[in-house]
């Protein structure tokens, strides 16, 4: 419990669909106990202290995914869900002709706003994050409140424990202080190891520039408090006015480039807290089964057969 009396929630984004997986890979299960990457995600959160999680999903999965995730899970931790859906728009605004894609990562925290009422982590669905993180995320969270400034909180993973074998992957390079704040995110969309390497490319790969290892980036896993939901919902018709001028169809409100803008404003501090963790995930295919490996080796010593059953 913070500060102010509020227990952090986590909040989950599993609404959208794996592109370059080829399906719903947030329902695709890693071991042989039936469990997800994110039943992990949530039982490591539960263990640092963690009492409720808020799904954000679609309508259209929301059967299926209480079935096989929030029902397990419900029995050890509140439960919610929010449903990001195309209509989820402030008043003046409508859905653009062609538009099937989510509005971004920020949105759908958006949609989060009447659950929330407290400090708040955000994670993806369809990565491991390891045990560290969630740790962190709730002792920031519990010993920080807002005062001249939105402190905020961001977990680094360090670059080359993010990197895939199996293709190119998108990450957010962070810039720190000498204090560990964040002063920069640099979004680069193609990177892929290179001679052993984690290296990006800004020409279809005619280049490559090495990314130092030990360069934390940001893997979607956030710690803020309530103020955050109020300028995501402050910045969005801005947002939309623009986006659906320029590009209705696929703009997206993705919550890092609200960090920046904050940042850039002054009115917030992010610090950056660092693991040496290793981040696994399901980008592509391919990368099920060194997941599934990883995932096993763990059993019985970070993780039980069973995460639900013998938590109960």
């Amino acid at each position: 419990m913070n500060k102010n009396g509020k227990e952090p929630a986590l909040l989950v984004l599993a609404a959208g669909m794996g592109s370059r997986y080829g399906g719903l890979k947030q329902l695709d299960p890693v071991d042989e106990q039936g469990h997800v990457i994110l039943d992990f995600s949530v039982y490591d959160a539960k263990r640092a202290g963690f009492k409720k999680v808020v799904f954000i999903i679609k309508h259209a999965i929301e059967k299926e995914f209480v079935e096989k995730i929030g029902r397990e899970m419900a029995g050890s931790m509140e439960v919610a869900y929010a449903f990001q859906e195309l209509d989820c728009l402030p008043e003046g605004f409508e859905i653009p002709e062609g538009r099937q894609k989510p509005y971004g990562t920020g949105h759908a925290v958006l949609c989060c706003k009447d659950l929330v009422d407290g400090p708040f982590a955000v994670i993806n669905a369809d990565d491991y994050y390891g045990v560290e993180a969630f740790s962190l995320l709730y002792d920031y969270l519990t010993s920080h409140q807002d005062d001249e400034k939105y402190r905020y909180c961001m977990v680094g993973f360090h670059i080359e424990n993010t990197v895939t074998e199996n293709g190119y992957v998108s990450r957010g390079v962070c810039q720190t202080d000498e204090e560990s704040r964040l002063t920069e995110i640099v979004e680069r969309t193609r990177i892929e190891k290179v001679n052993g390497e984690a290296a990006y490319t800004l020409d279809d790969g005619a280049s490559w520039t090495v990314i130092p290892d030990g360069t934390p980036v940001s893997m979607n896993c956030w710690g803020f408090s309530r103020s955050f939901l109020d300028a995501l919902e402050e910045k969005f018709p801005a947002f939309l006015e623009k986006g659906f001028a320029e590009n209705p169809v696929k703009c997206e409100y993705f919550l890092p480039s609200v960090v920046e803008d904050l940042l850039n404003e002054d009115r917030a501090v992010v610090e950056v807290l660092e693991t040496d963790d290793k981040w696994f995930g399901v980008t592509y295919p391919e990368d099920k089964a060194s997941v599934t490996e990883a995932i096993t080796a763990m059993k019985g010593s970070i993780y039980p057969d069973y995460l639900w059953r013998q938590d109960r």
